[in-house]
């Protein structure tokens, strides 16, 4: 599949060259293709392991998708407090849905894009929710969040994409990999409004197929910081992870498309 993706298809194969010489300036050309090639492998490996998910019994998630600390969420969740989880596309972010449900107090909200398809649409949102998962789509965003605002969730945001030309405007502005990057507003949005802490979710693949996820606090207390100091925090702990295992992030988004006027 990762050879048909890279090589056939050529799926995005532009777009990810372009992004890889952007972060990494320095590497090789040598270089450069071989971490191509492994960005292809991981990208394979999570479209498998996506639909493998589908069927994949609880205590076979909890294993493969295990949360190695997720006490640290009890103090929160004793305080009746919710809270956002921020990841990235990076490692099998496609499990943390079902592994949420099955491993964490807190009630679990993914807050995702919807498909296109309204019939996959539907049975990925039918399948989750039966781990414990509410889906919710991003045009419903605000009404989520005031919908379960007495309940204690853990609201699952992956934030590390471009924002749309609609929402730009509002969009953060950060130093990430020594570009100037346009960065989507919503966590730290709603970690402002219903001052909830934000937690990192780091995604680490310690094996084909088997993957460790360790939390950490990002930030407490969101209106005792200045405003884009969230999503700076945010930004920084990502380029740290990505750059630890730089093939395993989604490198055929077009991440750096946007440019301050």
């Amino acid at each position: 599949m990762a050879f048909i993706l890279q090589k056939v298809i050529k799926y995005r194969v532009r777009v990810t060259r372009a992004n890889l010489k952007l972060a990494f300036p320095d590497l090789s050309c040598e270089n450069l293709l071989t971490l191509e090639k492994a960005i292809y492998r991981n990208l394979a490996d999570i479209s498998v392991e996506a639909l493998k998910g589908f069927t994949m019994p609880n205590k076979n998630v909890m294993k493969r998708h295990k949360i190695l600390n997720p006490e640290l969420l009890d103090f929160y969740h004793k305080n009746g407090q919710s809270v956002i989880g921020v990841a990235g596309h990076i490692g099998n972010w496609e499990w943390g849905a079902i592994s949420a449900g099955v491993q964490l107090n807190h009630y679990p909200i993914a807050i995702y894009k919807s498909l296109s398809n309204k019939l996959i649409d539907g049975f990925m949102k039918w399948n989750r929710s039966l781990r414990g998962t509410l889906m919710a789509p991003t045009s419903i965003t605000f009404e989520t969040f005031e919908k379960y605002r007495n309940t204690k969730c853990i609201y699952l945001l992956v934030a590390d994409q471009s924002p749309s030309k609609s929402s730009s405007p509002k969009a953060y502005w950060i130093d990430f990999f020594n570009m100037e990057t346009a960065c989507i507003h919503g966590p730290e949005k709603y970690a402002r409004m219903y001052n909830y802490p934000i937690i990192f979710i780091d995604i680490r693949r310690v094996k084909r197929g088997f993957y460790e996820i360790e939390l950490s606090t990002l930030v407490d207390n969101p209106n005792e910081i200045p405003d884009g100091e969230i999503t700076k925090r945010y930004m920084n702990k990502l380029e740290e992870v990505i750059r630890r295992n730089p093939e395993s992030w989604l490198w055929s988004h077009r991440r750096w498309k946007l440019k301050r006027l």
